[in-house]
């Protein structure tokens, strides 16, 4: 059957949403172009140290032979890979974790207070220890990662599960579901906003735990590149890299919304 035909009204209000959709788009380009310009004007008049923060030029010229020689990709693979390592490993021990805890009160009562600790303790400090247990290579700075991510996820994914709406899981209960059914029909549906949400924030967490396990020990990565170059002072090279990796991470993050489009069609989920 033929698409119903939208009222001018909905033509209209359609027609503005694509409009400001499209505004927000040109400004942010734009204010991304403009703080661009203003750095390279600012280097070229003298107003600021080229040394010392380097230039949007510079950094071109130094990404560009990173390219033709192939070390930016080589880099990015290994900073990439260690990155979705330890974030899957985060989100899957964690989440399941959290399932337990929920499954169980016992076992939420007695985690809870070490969660708590192992929250506030900073995970950084631990890399050492971590260096000594999985020596001194990607063992290391996947731990590290996953040692960031996962008690965030968690915290996060017990306390949406324990949100769940009470009036439905009772319903369900009544009408005789068994808890395994309440999960998977009810709990993991309800708590998909929760779930994302927590993905876009282990996305960040995961990058800071590469970069802080690449930074202690590595022999490549976009880590290795930025310690390197703050080493022999080539402003350049450390810039260019933080470029790489705000460009990788994005990247990432993108994944994960089409990931979340894609479950919430698969879940029925309305957002």
């Amino acid at each position: 059957m033929p698409d119903k035909a939208l009222s001018p009204r909905r033509e209209a209000y359609l027609l503005r949403l694509r409009r400001e959709n499209r505004r927000v788009r040109i400004w942010q380009i734009a204010l991304v172009a403009g703080l661009f310009i203003l750095w390279e004007l600012s280097c070229r008049v003298g107003l600021s140290d080229g040394f010392l923060v380097s230039c949007p030029s510079r950094m071109a010229r130094t990404l560009w032979t990173l390219c033709r020689s192939g070390e930016l990709w080589r880099h990015i693979a290994v900073s990439c890979g260690e990155t979705v390592l330890g974030f899957t490993a985060g989100t899957l021990l964690g989440t399941a974790a959290a399932v337990g805890m929920w499954w169980s009160d016992t076992a939420a009562r007695i985690l809870d207070p070490y969660l708590v600790v192992l929250n506030a303790l900073p995970k950084t400090a631990l890399g050492p220890i971590f260096i000594v247990w999985m020596g001194a290579g990607m063992g290391a700075i996947v731990t590290m990662t996953l040692a960031i991510s996962l008690i965030v996820t968690i915290l996060s994914m017990y306390a949406g599960f324990r949100t769940t709406d009470p009036e439905k899981l009772r319903l369900m209960r009544t009408l005789g579901a068994s808890k395994r059914q309440i999960l998977w029909l009810l709990v993991f549906p309800a708590n998909c906003p929760t779930l994302f949400s927590t993905l876009k924030v282990n996305v960040g967490l995961s990058w800071v735990g590469v970069i802080m396990g690449e930074f202690l020990v590595s022999r490549a990565g976009l880590g290795y590149l930025i310690v390197y170059g703050s080493q022999v002072f080539n402003m350049d090279l450390v810039m260019a890299s933080v470029l790489a990796l705000g460009a990788a991470a994005v990247g990432m993050y993108l994944l994960v919304l089409r990931a979340e489009k894609f479950l919430n069609s698969a879940w029925g989920v309305r957002v």
